[in-house]
């Protein structure tokens, strides 16, 4: 009996791009025999049917979980790089305006010097001095302030790095989940999106993908850039991921609903 008539009997799909080894052939074929007198064969046939499935999935999963880690550390390496070059330019321009601001106060001794040797000071000259005061008070505000953004940006940074390493970590954890579990695929897709792929949702078309985008804002905050097919209830689950950050939990609960919205396709 051929494998696809043995799977139609008791009610399974294969993939024909599955190959199955001749072990997997034999047990097929005496799972097929054994149904005439061994009334649980069907429990065992489906048994050895998903032992099967489920290998194959985990290498092939494997596999893309791997490069799409990889991907995501690629980009985090250059964007760290891209906020490095700014802050050291940033820092270069710095140098420049206190170099300037030192020079400026060095010519305003000199003249502070030339005046006090005067006997007579006329009135524009002190009114001179004055308002370079008033422009030095100024100046050294800003380079306070100055001061004050450059550890607010540092201390941004380092924030940042942590949460994506925190988030890599995640990523890597729940990484036997994705492969066994949810049939999920993941892509990088240019401008830091990461494309998440379902599939095994329709048993009539297992290989139908059902995907959403998602990114990580300025702010470290996970959006959903688009779903398709388009969810209800996304908005609820992006707002839930926001306030948990159970990623983990997300990506169940986004199959679950995928799942829920091809059964209802059917029945309509």
């Amino acid at each position: 009996m051929a494998i696809s008539a043995v799977c139609l009997e008791y009610g399974y799909y294969i993939r024909p791009t599955v190959r199955c080894t001749g072990l997997q052939l034999r047990v097929i074929k005496q799972l097929g025999m054994a149904s005439i007198k061994d009334p649980d064969v069907v429990e065992q046939f489906s048994s050895k049917l998903e032992e099967i499935r489920t290998k194959l999935l985990i290498q092939a999963m494997g596999e893309m979980m791997n490069e799409a880690t990889s991907q995501f550390c690629q980009g985090h390496k250059q964007y760290m790089k891209s906020v490095l070059d700014t802050c050291s330019k940033k820092c270069k321009e710095d140098e420049t305006m206190f170099e300037t601001i030192e020079a400026y106060m060095e010519d305003l001794k000199v003249k502070s010097s030339v005046m006090k040797e005067k006997h007579t000071e006329r009135p524009e000259i002190v009114e001179e001095i004055e308002d370079k005061e008033r422009h030095k008070e100024f100046i050294m505000q800003k380079i306070e302030k100055l001061k004050l953004d450059q550890a607010k940006s540092r201390e941004l940074i380092h924030l940042q790095n942590k949460a994506n390493k925190d988030r890599l970590k995640n990523l890597n954890k729940i990484k036997e989940i994705f492969q066994e579990r949810l049939s999920l695929e993941i892509r990088k897709i240019q401008g830091e999106k990461l494309q998440f792929i379902f599939r095994n949702i329709n048993h009539k078309n297992p290989e139908s993908a059902y995907t959403f985008l998602l990114r990580i804002n300025e702010e470290g905050v996970y959006q959903i850039v688009s779903c398709d097919p388009p969810l209800v209830q996304m908005e609820h689950l992006e707002r839930r991921l926001q306030e948990t950050n159970n990623f983990s939990a997300f990506l169940a609960n986004a199959r679950k609903a995928f799942v829920a919205l091809c059964r209802a396709t059917k029945t309509a």
